[in-house]
């Protein structure tokens, strides 16, 4: 009985701390809530009413009677949800081949270098998107470019907090290894001030605030979308951003459904000579909050853009369609609409005025 209780013990024991394991730096990836000044701008804002950011088009993340059949497509789907081979990786060339250059790094972070300056979107460098380092959805390839190998940036925006597009040890690495500011979206400010963000390294935007950075133009506009680290949801704001330099102009969705509201960014801020727009993790069940590849050809043309870089797919298996469906219904799509499309691999650097043409690459290892 004595040996008995001592194994039960020490297995109670290995399970604790086990979970302890897992739950290691869960508190601080949550993040933190907006207060202070920083909440007194949340109130303020139009897009917060009752307590809670809201779309333009309010509807649910879920809509009723979806729940159901999405679990069951999630967990039973047989869809092929990652690469039979491994994904094909370059590392991009240190100089500059134009005043408007773009890396792909893989899922919705990318670096754009516009006349002269650096600018990184949603940087995401960690194993997993996710709270914890041991469960979550993990990466289906490497990122091709170590985080301490990128060059210096200029400035670094972040569409909303979610842990796909906001990732708490990118985020440190980035503070220690420069002095770039963070462009965010109302609220987002107060998961980096936890993280030891300086706050002279902040800069929060509502839709249609802008601000001035190592001479470009920023601007927060609107998007369809949701927000929330933990069970509550929408205290921080979505965005989409524009950057603009004197003569190049770039558009990047953030994650979004698709809305009336791209029509009025393209004929107020267009036309841009690139969009970065989200193709990935989209589905009947959540219609309103991630586009359709072929709502991102329209999205493209409404914003009035040149050449399209689809983002926020195969890297990070966030939902139940084929791993190279996104990709393969945009190339459909963009040959039908004839928009200009490029497809990197990621860390493949393109020029945007000299693009290579799409080869398929991601067909030969689907």
């Amino acid at each position: 009985m004595a040996d008995g209780r001592m194994w039960r013990l020490a297995a109670g024991a290995l399970a604790l701390g086990a979970a302890g394991y897992a739950l290691r730096g869960v508190s601080a990836a949550l993040g933190s809530r907006p207060s202070g000044d920083r909440a007194r701008r949340v109130k303020r804002s139009p897009q917060f009413r009752d307590g809670a950011f809201r779309n333009g088009n309010p509807s649910p993340i879920l809509p009723p009677g979806t729940v159901n059949r999405v679990a069951r497509e999630m967990i039973f789907g047989k869809q092929r949800r990652t690469p039979r081979l491994p994904v094909p990786l370059m590392t991009p060339s240190r100089a500059p081949e134009s005043d408007l250059d773009v890396i792909w790094y893989g899922h919705s972070s990318a670096l754009v270098e516009i006349e002269g300056r650096r600018v990184l979107f949603d940087p995401v460098w960690s194993d997993r998107c996710s709270p914890s380092t041991l469960v979550g959805p993990r990466r289906l390839h490497p990122v091709p470019v170590p985080l301490h190998d990128l060059p210096e940036v200029d400035a670094i925006v972040i569409s909303h907090d979610h842990y796909d597009h906001l990732d708490l040890e990118t985020v440190r690495a980035l503070t220690r290894a420069g002095s770039a500011p963070f462009l965010v979206p109302l609220g987002v400010g107060a998961h980096l001030q936890r993280w030891k963000v300086p706050a002279s390294r902040i800069i929060e935007l509502d839709w249609n605030e802008e601000a001035s950075v190592a001479g470009l133009r920023f601007v927060a506009t609107a998007a369809q979308h949701f927000s929330g680290r933990a069970f509550t949801r929408d205290r921080t704001l979505w965005a989409s951003w524009v950057v603009a330099g004197e003569r190049r102009r770039v558009f990047y969705s953030g994650d979004s459904g698709y809305f009336s509201g791209y029509a009025e960014i393209g004929e107020e801020h267009g036309p841009f000579d690139l969009s970065l727009i989200q193709i990935g993790a989209y589905s009947p069940g959540w219609p309103d909050i991630h586009m359709t590849p072929e709502e991102a050809i329209l999205t493209h043309l409404d914003v009035r853009a040149g050449v399209l870089l689809p983002v926020h797919w195969g890297t990070f298996n966030l939902s139940y369609h084929a791993w190279s469906e996104p990709i393969d219904r945009l190339w459909q799509e963009a040959k039908a609409r004839d928009v200009r499309l490029i497809v990197p691999r990621p860390g493949e650097r393109v020029s945007v005025d000299d693009p290579p043409p799409v080869d398929a690459w991601w067909q030969t290892i689907a």
